[in-house]
């Protein structure tokens, strides 16, 4: 039977680490949320965010829009925060809507102000192998490797799902740790065959219960990022959690394992990047 990674434990520990951070600087970190339209889901995870932030001592500062909101528009708010010095972090809560291209306002946000770690500027330095904000939930999937005491190096390691914001660079990141890595995406032949082979297994799809217990390697750690909502209300992951348990030797909970770390994430790039902001002064 597997060992749960307690992704909300070890979140509680790296907050509380960056309270002491916090502490230390001459005024509170500030982080300024925009969040555009009445997504129910988006709330809840802005709400949580914010919650967090405050948890550490974070300030934060949420811009809400309407759904009908323009691209221009929203760039605007962006580029007044840019100016703000008060402001270190920047957020740009998705999904926006359909009528705005999501990059091209988080390529507005400055790269150092970027605490999503999804500018194209920061993407690309991780891609370079120097990264510099690393995108929350990848950052996320790595502590929780870390965590379950596996060392990458020599490993396989098997991602699946290929987006620009987990599955991509968790990728790079188990690649710069030494492991052999292989995506998956919606066209792999037989998913299970390559699934099978992973010491590593992350899956960062949405699909409820894709990945099943023959599916999994005897003794793999599987990190379950994929969240959905069943018919019944209950939220599960990408994983069939109570077969896979058995077969492998650590695995995430579905909820209480990423998403309690994406956040600490968030907040641990918000800290950062108001040490670098107000390091003359500390």
């Amino acid at each position: 039977m597997s060992t749960l990674l307690d992704g909300a434990g070890i979140a509680r520990d790296i907050r509380a680490q960056l309270a002491a951070r916090v502490a230390r600087l001459p005024q509170p970190p500030c982080l300024a949320v925009l969040l555009a339209g009445d997504a129910a889901a988006s709330r809840i995870y802005v709400r949580n965010k914010i919650r967090a932030c405050a948890e550490v001592g974070v300030a934060s500062e949420l811009v809400e829009l309407p759904g009908t909101v323009s691209e221009s528009e929203l760039q605007q708010h962006i580029e007044y925060l840019n100016a703000q010095e008060r402001v270190h972090g920047i957020l740009v809560q998705l999904p926006l809507p359909a009528h705005i291209a999501a990059q091209n306002c988080i390529d507005l946000i400055a790269p150092a102000k970027d605490v999503d770690g999804l500018h194209t500027h920061n993407l690309g330095a991780l891609f370079a192998g120097a990264p510099r904000v690393l995108p929350c939930t990848a950052a996320a999937v790595m502590e929780l490797v870390r965590a379950s005491g596996v060392d990458p190096r020599g490993r396989r390691a098997v991602v699946v799902g290929a987006s620009n914001i987990v599955g991509k660079p968790a990728a790079m990141l188990l690649l710069q740790k030494g492991a052999t890595v292989t995506i998956c995406n919606s066209k792999t032949v037989d998913l299970g065959a390559v699934t099978r082979e992973a010491d590593i297994l992350v899956t960062a799809t949405g699909r409820p219960k894709l990945v099943t217990r023959t599916m999994v390697k005897s003794g793999a750690v599987v990190i379950d990022v994929g969240i959905s909502r069943m018919a019944d209300g209950r939220l599960c992951g990408d994983v069939d959690f109570q077969g896979v348990a058995e077969v492998a030797s650590r695995i995430t909970p579905v909820p209480g394992g990423v998403g309690p770390m994406t956040i600490a994430m968030l907040v641990a790039n918000t800290v950062a990047a108001a040490e670098a902001a107000l390091r003359p002064h500390c």
